[in-house]
């Protein structure tokens, strides 16, 4: 691990470049054109009244910024949520690590700070989502200790887009 990386609490004025690392991973998952955030609808949603989402980032220092010439290097966006069952849940939504700085154990640390964080709040568990495709990924989660839902317990995950949504709540 490289001690001259740091990991911290975003900042306000870091979601532009939060915002170019949820670029690189949608360009990387294959789908960037569902990425429709703006830096200021992550602002909004981060750091206005009522947050909806946590950040962490992974910084380096000046001297050791990367070849574009960023210093914040890496990112793992949560918010809580809650089970019926098992009380409070830390929900990971995204983490991500830009390639030239992977393999230096970054990805573990921010995961292990967000563990850290859910632990501190009481939850019960932490949960995520993975690209079937994406071994790599999965490896790395499954040799962390994670267990993958749809092959232990048959879970799968769903969701509404906005015009269901609206579609479900005007029956």
């Amino acid at each position: 691990m490289d001690p001259a990386v740091s990991i911290r609490d975003c900042r306000a004025e870091d979601c532009t470049e939060v915002l170019r690392l949820i670029r690189e991973l949608a360009e990387y998952e294959k789908v960037p054109e569902q990425v429709k955030i703006s830096d200021q609808g992550l602002f909004q949603d981060g750091f206005g009244q009522d947050p909806f989402y946590k950040c962490l980032v992974a910084e380096v220092p000046p001297e050791r910024r990367s070849k574009g010439g960023h210093t914040i290097v890496g990112y793992a966006l949560y918010f809580f949520t809650y089970s019926t069952w098992k009380g409070r849940n830390i929900y990971m939504e995204d983490l991500y690590v830009m390639p030239e700085f992977r393999g230096k154990g970054i990805g573990k640390r921010l995961m292990r700070t967000v563990a850290e964080i859910g632990l501190e709040k009481g939850c019960t568990q932490m949960k995520f989502s993975v690209l079937d495709w994406n071994q790599p990924a999965i490896d790395f989660y499954l040799g962390e200790g994670a267990v993958d839902l749809t092959a232990a317990e048959g879970w799968h995950v769903f969701r509404f887009e906005a015009d269901a949504m609206q579609q479900l709540a005007s029956k």
